[in-house]
């Protein structure tokens, strides 16, 4: 099989991918956009593509991808995430003044970067910062990285967890053009994606449905709708018995209510 995801090697998302489809053909991207496109016309079997962490917040682009695509949910693999400091060999903590990284990883050291008065640049990537650094050779530049990354592209770890929570989770989606393949093993979470009908208390009136079934929301987000100034789909994550004839009379009743309703998968 051939596994999509956006980065080069040494990222977190090619860490992720590399332990979910240990030993199957796993293919780099550029961007979010391009990976899911892959496995859309049939290049790729799977794209992995990060959906939230648990100190940034959610991937707002690969949202938005996963409403407007013709993917499917199968599962959602969550990876911790610890953040480093890497220099070139021989550089020592005092001589760094310039940190390079993806956006999400420098907000997670903020801290450590203020304490340290470091200057900031973003990269696409965590692993293409770590790659920048080596071809560099500038010790007064350093990347924030996985440990992974500093073995590839050999560089010196100079401060390990310096990102500032413990608890550093990214969740993964695992898409595919198959809704019926799954890789979690509990499946009760379902992800149902909608509009609603520009009517007084529609919103609440398909929200109100989830509990009249029996189901426990436990995330909801909305995302501007591309193109319609001021109107939003919703997002949302439900615990709850999946395939019954409850199930069934629920989206059926929750369709009514919505101009449009995405069953996205479930894990």
């Amino acid at each position: 099989m051939k596994i999509a995801y956006s980065g080069i090697e040494g990222a977190f998302a090619h860490i992720a991918t590399k332990r979910i489809f240990n030993g199957e053909e796993l293919v780099s991207f550029s961007d979010f956009r391009s990976a899911y496109e892959a496995v859309e016309n049939g290049m790729c079997n799977y794209a992995v593509l990060p959906i939230e962490n648990s100190y940034a917040g959610e991937v707002a682009q690969v949202t938005d991808l996963m409403f407007q695509g013709n993917l499917f949910l199968n599962g959602v693999y969550s990876l911790n995430v610890i953040q480093n400091l890497l220099g070139t060999d021989g550089t020592e903590l005092k001589d760094i003044k310039n940190v390079i990284s993806h956006p999400q990883a420098l907000e997670q050291c903020a801290d450590f970067i203020r304490a340290h008065g470091y200057k900031t640049t973003e990269v696409l990537n965590t692993a293409r910062a770590a790659k920048q650094v080596a071809e560099l050779n500038d010790k007064t530049t350093a990347a924030i990285a996985s440990r992974e990354t500093a073995e590839i592209y050999g560089l010196k770890i100079l401060a390990e967890g310096i990102n500032e929570k413990e608890d550093n989770t990214t969740r993964f989606a695992i898409l595919s053009r198959d809704g019926k393949m799954r890789f979690s093993e509990n499946e009760n979470t379902v992800v149902i994606m909608f509009t609603v009908k520009n009517e007084a208390g529609a919103l609440v009136k398909v929200l109100n449905k989830l509990g009249e079934f029996g189901f426990n929301m436990s995330v909801i987000r909305s995302r501007p709708l591309k193109g319609l100034a001021w109107r939003y789909y919703f997002y949302i994550e439900a615990e709850g018995k999946y395939g019954t004839p409850e199930w069934e009379q629920m989206i059926l009743e929750m369709k009514y209510r919505c101009d449009k309703l995405k069953v996205l998968g479930r894990f």
